[in-house]
């Protein structure tokens, strides 16, 4: 199953009880409304696929994992409502994976930004290759990464969380992200990485799941109030990113791609 937009798409492989989300956008995969609401209603439907024992979620091409948010539509909200319309699109993605009975485990083949690092963090598993930087750019860009902190700060701790979240234009190595926790697994080759996404998910697919569901529960206990938590935060970035500063700051950007 395949969902394509004017730019990019999400679709749903599956095989052997194992269900394959992935997305794509041209620019370095980052994530529109269209794909954010595709990927949070594709992660809640494998997840009540009562054929399906657990879900590998990737992005496609050999460059970035994930840019984070479109810089058009940033640039397109005029107002707060649209604001935090399309930053409770973040919120729903990262609920959807944590409300998923089944175990998510993530391919993070390069780069991660923003809204990418909250997706690696909000995976069961994250299993990377060499490349995998991470940065959260938001800080820079004039918000915050108020609805990904949550996540991250969950896998990470709040001191590694805190040391992204205020040097904003630093890319931290991918041994870091695997040494603070990001990642459960950093392969030297992308090949070495696919081979061990291949034999846990394999693995994941005989285990009773009902036992994975409950396994779940356990490890996210202490998130049922994320449904209100990340749109309240999604508010904060939904007013910040109308300010004169963010508006001119995505402009420059743009200007230099």
């Amino acid at each position: 199953m395949i969902q394509e937009f004017k730019e990019g798409y999400v679709k749903v492989e599956r095989e052997h009880g194992i269900a394959t989300i992935e997305f794509f956008h041209p620019q370095s995969n980052s994530l529109p409304g269209k794909i954010l609401e595709t990927l949070a209603q594709d992660i809640h439907g494998e997840g009540l696929n009562g054929d399906i024992k657990v879900i590998v979620l990737r992005s496609a091409g050999d460059k970035a994992f994930c840019a984070g948010a479109s810089f058009d539509e940033l640039m397109a909200i005029e107002n707060e409502e649209q604001g935090l319309k399309f930053f409770s699109g973040f919120a729903h993605v990262i609920n959807a994976m944590r409300k998923c009975p089944k175990f998510i485990i993530a391919r993070i083949h390069g780069k991660c930004v923003g809204g990418g690092v909250g997706i690696a963090a909000a995976a069961d598993y994250a299993i990377a290759a060499e490349g995998a930087e991470i940065k959260l750019s938001e800080l820079a860009l004039g918000i915050g990464p108020f609805v990904v902190g949550p996540a991250v700060e969950r896998k990470l701790g709040v001191s590694a969380y805190t040391q992204l979240a205020i040097d904003a234009g630093l890319w931290r190595p991918a041994d870091w992200a695997r040494r603070k926790g990001l990642y459960a697994e950093l392969h030297n080759e992308v090949a070495g990485m696919d081979d061990s996404i291949a034999r846990l998910s394999t693995s994941l697919s005989h285990y009773n799941p009902d036992a994975m569901k409950e396994l779940k529960k356990v490890l996210w206990k202490g998130t049922d109030h994320w449904d209100e938590l990340l749109k309240e935060r999604a508010g904060i970035s939904g007013r910040l990113v109308l300010s004169s500063y963010t508006k001119a700051f995505i402009k420059k950007f743009k200007e230099k791609v």
